[in-house]
């Protein structure tokens, strides 16, 4: 498996560095070929966009995190902005993959979209399997989508939304199907507030008072409803999101600890050795070494 020369950081990739006209928006079909920006994607990478592939045949190996994607036929891929990803090797792509930003969906009237369960993706799902009767709505809707994509002018902005609410509301109806869950109450959605700062701050804020103070609510009551809600400290979901990190830099890049630990907001890399350690078992150099072994 690639990993990152020992000199390098592991690049964000925008839309823009990906041929993107206006850097929100991109639809892109592939029908065989290997575009030349793709050679960036072998090496340990994040990309500052959502992006989905409805693959319809073709392609290889596929990392989001630590957890590898052998791609299928009629199958839809989907990662959010800022997760750890890496494709093993180049290999020829039928299939249209769909890429918009955070910023596209603050657009009016675009926000409604970012509260679809397949964005906010509550059980870190990536793959979702198409019967044909998914597989004939999926394709023409992209169709209808990349019509628009290549029509330029004042309607272009409503018409590509509208497409788009279709596509994810749908994909996001099969969502619940494959990764079942329950509509969420008042004390649920606080969890899920929770989650998201911790996901936005965990490498300055390593306090649930931090937090609850951005919620502008008390630390009590902020520990209350998450051990209530998920069964854990709301302190284990600060440690829970630093160690995922952790694994992410210890497998996919050459980063000393001593560097992933500033990385991380620890001042002391002995004390975080001692806290991923204390979480896995495992001295983070045993972490990586054993993570080599296991996908070499």
């Amino acid at each position: 498996m690639p990993t990152l020369l020992l000199d390098q950081q592991v690049p964000v990739y925008s839309l823009e560095s990906q041929g993107s006209a206006n850097g929100l928006f991109q639809l892109a079909r592939a029908e065989g070929q290997q575009p030349a920006f793709r050679q960036n994607m072998l090496q340990p990478h994040r990309k500052d966009y959502y992006h989905l592939v409805f693959v319809q045949r073709g392609g290889s190996r596929h990392w989001v995190d630590m957890t590898p994607y052998m791609l299928k036929e009629n199958a839809l891929y989907f990662s959010a902005p800022g997760q750890l990803q890496l494709k093993e090797k180049l290999a020829p792509l039928w299939g249209v993959s769909v890429a918009f930003t955070r910023e596209f969906l603050a657009l009016q009237p675009n926000e409604a979209l970012a509260q679809l369960p397949l964005l906010r993706n509550p059980q870190n799902g990536h793959e979702l399997l198409l019967t044909p009767a998914d597989v004939a709505f999926v394709e023409d809707t992209l169709a209808r989508l990349e019509a628009e994509y290549h029509r330029p002018g004042e309607w272009q902005q409503p018409m590509l939304t509208a497409h788009l609410t279709v596509l994810l509301t749908y994909l996001s109806r099969l969502y619940t199907e494959q990764f079942p869950g329950n509509e969420p109450s008042a004390d649920q959605l606080l969890l899920r507030k929770y989650r998201a700062r911790i996901e936005a701050h965990f490498r300055e804020r390593h306090e649930v008072g931090a937090y609850a103070a951005l919620l502008h609510i008390s630390a009590g009551h902020l520990s209350e409803v998450v051990k209530a809600q998920s069964g854990k400290p709301a302190i284990a979901h600060i440690q829970e999101r630093l160690v995922l990190e952790a694994r992410r830099l210890l497998f996919h890049t050459p980063q000393s600890v001593k560097e992933i630990a500033y990385d991380l907001g620890f001042a002391d890399a002995s004390y975080f050795s001692r806290f991923f350690k204390r979480e896995t078992g495992l001295t983070p150099a045993e972490y990586r070494a054993g993570s080599r072994e296991m996908y070499p």
